[in-house]
């Protein structure tokens, strides 16, 4: 063994962090592994160039790195987040260790082996904070579509000057879907939006930001118990934006101002994309579920006597009035890219301990799994709606850290 250590915390994102301050701050021993050369990877690589955070600055509530800018209403840009990330490792003195990829994890002598390019890592507690987006997914027809076609996924997507001249597909309309084809409208493209059904919040309600009245409702607050099924964890998030301060994304308004609305991607075959005659449902579903939540919002601030201003929110029909497509040729359309907006996958095989379900997912209860001394964090729903956010992560972190205090270290088998 080359190394002996409490506590080795997997992944240098936001969850990996948030750990090793909250374990900072109680004195004990640990080392953060990042597989990459800087902090803030992801934020860095996997951002477009306009790409904002979609909750208001003050919902950053790292453990002791709260945001305390001059503008907590805003919403930080890719580049600040990283700016905030990197502050935050050096202000807290933060034991990370970029460059160093985990291959694997074994139990080993009554705790753990982690195995890494450099040498081996013998360690009593193992925090898996990889997270629960990992890899891009892609349906199994995009090898189907002409090569003359470029293709990327959200993660890989910059501007739209990077994508050649012509028409663009963007397939899903969550938020990063409906961000995107947003901006590839404004640059003056054709753009064909696939549409799901994410729903769709105001940026702002009865004088606050949405986010605020969510949180506020204690929607972000629902624990994963009171999900309908494990799958629904992976339900788009709601589409909104902050750029140019933030503004409401409704798919009606992007109909009204050129989009073409498809129903969902079904196959490609022959230069030809096959879609569901689900549009008009779909659209159904994103209008029904901003009208519930904003009648979730009116109830409580009726209930508590709350002096907020009366508002209708617009109520547009223009996606209804699209035709419905069920085939589109590629090249007839004059589609030269597609954009995925299909989300990810993720992958834990590397660690080698009996502790998933039959989907590969982690089974763990606020991050601790069955295996002592095994956790995970940063999970999507790991214990609440709001666990993967930069506002929620930090009570996860805390339980695990308070869990790794509560074990007596113990030394690894060499």
């Amino acid at each position: 063994m080359n190394e002996t250590i409490d506590t080795v915390i997997i992944g240098g994102g936001q969850a990996g962090l948030s750990v090793s301050a909250c374990l900072t701050q109680l004195g004990r021993p640990h080392i953060v592994l990042e597989r990459a050369a800087e902090i803030g990877s992801a934020w860095r690589h996997q951002r477009w160039d306009s790409f904002t955070l979609v909750t208001p600055n003050w919902m950053i509530q790292l453990p002791h790195g709260a945001y305390a800018g001059p503008d907590p209403n805003g919403f930080m840009q890719r580049d600040e987040v990283v700016a905030y990330l990197e502050q935050y490792v050096a202000r807290l003195g933060l034991p990370v260790r970029t460059g160093c990829a985990v291959s694997a994890v074994d139990p080993q002598g009554g705790g753990f082996v982690v195995h890494t390019p450099t040498g081996d890592i013998a360690s009593s507690n193992v925090v898996v904070a990889t997270g629960s987006f990992q890899s891009p997914k892609l349906p199994a027809c995009a090898h189907n579509v002409p090569e003359a076609i470029v293709q990327v996924h959200s993660s890989q997507y910059r501007n739209p000057q990077g994508l050649p001249p012509g028409a663009v597909l963007v397939v899903g309309s969550a938020q990063s879907g409906c961000q995107i084809a947003e901006e590839l409208l404004e640059s003056g493209r054709r753009v064909f939006l696939c549409v799901g059904t994410a729903g769709r919040l105001p940026r702002r309600y009865r004088g606050r930001d949405s986010m605020d009245w969510f949180h506020t409702v204690g929607g972000l607050d629902r624990t994963v118990d009171k999900l309908p099924s494990p799958k629904a964890r992976f339900s788009g998030n709601p589409h909104l934006t902050g750029k140019n301060g933030g503004h409401t994304l409704n798919l009606h308004r992007l109909a009204r101002d050129g989009v073409v609305l498809l129903g969902r991607l079904l196959d490609v075959q022959a230069g030809r994309v096959e879609l569901a005659p689900d549009l008009k449902e779909n659209l159904a579903r994103v209008d029904k579920f901003e009208a519930d939540t904003l009648k979730q919002f009116d109830d409580y601030i009726a209930a508590h006597g709350l002096d907020a201003p009366t508002e209708d929110v617009p109520h547009l029909q223009d996606g209804f009035g699209c035709d419905l497509i069920t085939q589109l040729d590629l090249a007839e359309a004059g589609i030269s890219a597609i954009v995925w907006a299909t989300g990810f996958s993720y992958d834990y095989r590397f660690v080698r301990l009996p502790v998933f379900d039959d989907a590969g997912y982690p089974i763990q209860t606020r991050g601790a799994t069955t295996y002592p001394g095994l956790y995970f964090v940063g999970l999507h729903w790991l214990h609440k709606a709001k666990s993967t956010l930069l506002l929620g992560v930090g009570e996860d972190a805390q339980a695990v850290a308070d869990f790794i205090a509560g074990r007596a270290p113990i030394k690894p088998a060499v």
